[in-house]
């Protein structure tokens, strides 16, 4: 294989994502879609049996199925067709350790959220990213979907005059029950502490609420009020919050306020996230379930449905639309669109450039800000609810 890493698709490899898990197939449909990436390398599991089984699944050089993230790190960066981005779909306290070691390695970083564990590690990633110069991208799906960026931009342009009220909710119902007692593994990760970190519901899904708010509205948190639960018996982690936002003013306007709710024991929701933003001049609702869908109600006017792809459509919807305007486009498009966005990044900075004006994606920076809510959230709950900064 040609060492040029100028030329040719980008070469990744993946910590996490063999057999049995449900993230990791998500990423690699993602990194295919446009052709952009090649699955080169894996460290698929911590079982060896595992890890050696889905690198056979997936076609891997038996050579490049490594038993760990670190000896994939140390030997990839001393190949001269080594991968040049890693993705990283692990439970959450693989997400420091494999990204310190690939950053250290000089390798770009694409990682599922939440960032990490705790703040304190967030923040030593931001600080290692910044040592080292390498890109990373934190898989907020959401933020690419073409009338997310479309909601995005209308909010910046003013259209909604000054941003009062924010309200967002994620609520799901596949925990109502206690799965992890069946052996489900996606259920049992994300019910231990240790694994999951700090924030059970907070962290899977609030942080996803959270960080589409603040991505439409551009709005700063300044503190919150959070009510956290784990309704289910036994259940060492929340299974539902209930949190009321405060943010910090921008300019002469009074600051906006907002409710954040996201629960996975809620019959009868799938995947219900939506959001609604209200300014002085208008406001918008998205939902995730019809996201080629976003309704605009200018103050004092009719309601009006803006389609992806549709008239009316601004240029920052248009550039990650895919196809013709009445055909469904979703979640895995949005995963892809991140790849996308990455791999224009990646690919100037083979060659010492920024990236193209117009790319996007979450960065650690947004990662960082995810663990402040998840801690302050935790932090608010057990002192009953008490504002607490951010």
């Amino acid at each position: 294989m040609a060492s040029d890493k100028k030329q040719g698709p980008i070469r990744y490899g993946m910590v996490g994502g063999g057999q049995g898990a449900f993230i990791g197939g998500v990423h690699r449909i993602a990194a295919r879609m446009d052709g952009e990436f090649v699955l080169v390398a894996g460290a698929l599991s911590s079982n060896p049996e595992r890890a050696k089984a889905s690198a056979e699944e997936l076609g891997l050089d038996p050579e490049r199925s490594y038993a760990s993230y670190a000896e994939m790190a140390k030997a990839e960066a001393g190949r001269p067709d080594g991968i040049e981005a890693v993705s990283i779909v692990t439970p959450n306290n693989h997400h420091f350790p494999a990204a310190k070691a690939f950053l250290e390695a000089g390798i770009h970083v694409i990682c599922d959220k939440p960032l990490a564990t705790t703040l304190a590690e967030a923040k030593k990633l931001a600080a290692l990213v910044e040592k080292t110069g390498k890109l990373f991208v934190l898989t907020h799906n959401y933020t690419a979907y073409p009338m997310v960026r479309q909601a995005h931009e209308m909010v910046a342009r003013g259209m909604l005059g000054d941003i009062r009220l924010v309200q967002v909710e994620y609520p799901q119902d596949w925990l109502t029950e206690d799965v992890s007692a069946s052996g489900n593994k996606q259920a049992s990760w994300r019910s231990d502490p240790k694994q999951a970190g700090a924030g059970g519901a907070t962290g899977d899904i609030g942080t996803h609420a959270y960080n589409l708010a603040r991505f439409v509205t551009g709005l700063e948190l300044d503190s919150l009020a959070a009510d956290l639960d784990a309704f289910v018996p036994g259940r060492l982690l929340d299974d539902n919050l209930n949190v009321l936002l405060r943010f910090k003013a921008k300019g002469k306007a009074p600051a906006a306020k907002g409710m954040l709710w996201a629960s996975q024991v809620a019959p009868g929701h799938e995947n219900g996230l939506k959001l609604r933003v209200y300014g002085s001049k208008g406001g918008l609702e998205w939902v995730q379930a019809d996201p080629n869908y976003l309704w605009h109600t200018p103050f004092g006017e009719p309601k009006r449905l803006l389609t992806r792809g549709g008239a009316g459509a601004l240029a920052s919807a248009n550039r990650l639309t895919r196809i013709p305007a009445g055909h469904p486009e979703g979640y895995l498009e949005g995963f892809a669109n991140i790849y996308r966005e990455a791999a224009a990044a990646i690919r100037a900075s083979r060659n010492g450039r920024k990236p193209p004006k117009g790319v996007l994606f979450p960065t650690v920076e947004d990662g960082v800000e995810g663990m402040a809510f998840i801690e302050a959230c935790v932090k608010s709950s057990k002192r009953n609810g008490a504002w607490t900064k951010l």
